[in-house]
């Protein structure tokens, strides 16, 4: 009997743990969304929408309303007439909402803001639209040396509650690993109406080209090396809260996702194995780990999660301190420069 791969995330039944991650790419045209459902995708996380998109053309709209309001009666021409719209989130509401009707499995809208604001009433539009759920991406770089990390975390608290007060849907908080104690920050986004976490976020940082003397974008996909962080902390996490953890970054194999649903993820979310390789490439994951499950005499993906959480492992600080401990103390410097890597 082939095993069962079902699982349970945010509240909603998903036949697959293998969930597709925000990235445009993969979700802004209606023919991969199709393909990716045809692959086996267990839910979709649509590309986020950027709070800076929003206010911006708010701000816009509001410029364009005062145009000429300061001339003389006759520039009647100015007035813009009342059928214009710069909604800043009306494509892509009206994307989820084609989403929603062509796909059968969950599709999750993506928020992404840096601080509180009138722009997370968006939420409520996009559970109006049709969302299963809603993906809250906060991320800023804090450069403000006036600023402390208690003012940056309240911050975040904050928008996570002003989201929950708009809407019902179940919401997930995609987080940085830059905290301080992201225990403790987990407990105070779970107070404040988060209902999972995807960990981690995963930064595309600036480059410096050293012929043109010029900051260049520099897009590198992840790697399986990748999957150590966020394994750790789901592991860490697992059973502390009552939150569902998704795992982000370095899955590329059905091993991979093995792995974070052992340290007690409840789903994995793919992304650079379907940029390098095509939306095919997620019938090769479900494969791989349905294939790993009957080997190993498991019936279901259910049975994995949280297996080798912290709270559930045989040795406990292996996820801690110890682990560090012991991994300088089994470091060979001749087995490091034998391994494959691209160094």
């Amino acid at each position: 009997m082939s095993p069962d791969l079902s699982t349970t995330y945010l509240g909603l039944e998903l036949r697959s743990p293998l969930v597709v991650g925000a990235a445009r790419p993969l979700s802004e045209d209606p023919d991969v969304l199709l393909a990716l459902e045809r692959a086996g995708a267990g839910a979709i996380v649509l590309h986020s929408l950027f709070q800076e998109e929003i206010e911006q053309q708010q701000l816009d709209l509001h410029r364009h309303l005062l145009l000429g309001s300061d001339s003389y009666g006759e520039a009647l021409s100015y007035v813009p007439e009342a059928a214009i719209s710069h909604d800043g989130d009306a494509l892509y509401l009206r994307h989820l909402d084609w989403a929603r009707q062509h796909l059968s499995i969950p599709v999750i809208a993506s928020l992404n803001g840096t601080h509180p604001g009138r722009w997370v009433e968006t939420a409520r539009r996009m559970e109006a639209a049709g969302a299963a759920a809603i993906e809250l991406n906060i991320y800023a770089l804090p450069t403000d040396p006036l600023l402390s990390s208690a003012a940056i975390e309240a911050e975040v608290e904050e928008i996570v509650r002003e989201v929950r007060a708009e809407v019902g849907l179940p919401l997930a908080v995609k987080l940085s690993p830059f905290f301080t104690n992201l225990v403790a920050m987990v407990r105070r986004l779970r107070e404040a109406g988060a209902d999972g976490l995807v960990l981690f976020n995963r930064f595309y940082q600036p480059d410096i080209d050293i012929e043109t003397l010029e900051v260049r974008p520099n897009l590198l996909l992840s790697t399986p090396h990748d999957l150590r962080l966020p394994m750790r902390w789901i592991a860490l996490l697992h059973g502390h809260e009552p939150l569902d953890l998704a795992g982000s970054g370095g899955v590329h194999r059905g091993t991979d996702a093995v792995r974070l649903l052992m340290a007690g993820a409840c789903v994995t979310q793919v992304v650079g194995a379907l940029l390098r390789h095509g939306p095919q490439r997620l019938s090769g994951l479900e494969e791989e780990l349905r294939q790993w499950l009957a080997e190993h005499d498991h019936g279901s993906v259910r049975e994995l999660i949280g297996c080798m959480s912290q709270s559930r492992c045989p040795n406990p600080s292996e996820f801690e301190r110890a682990h560090y401990m012991l991994a300088v103390q089994t470091f060979r410097p001749a087995a490091a420069a034998a391994a494959p890597g691209p160094w």
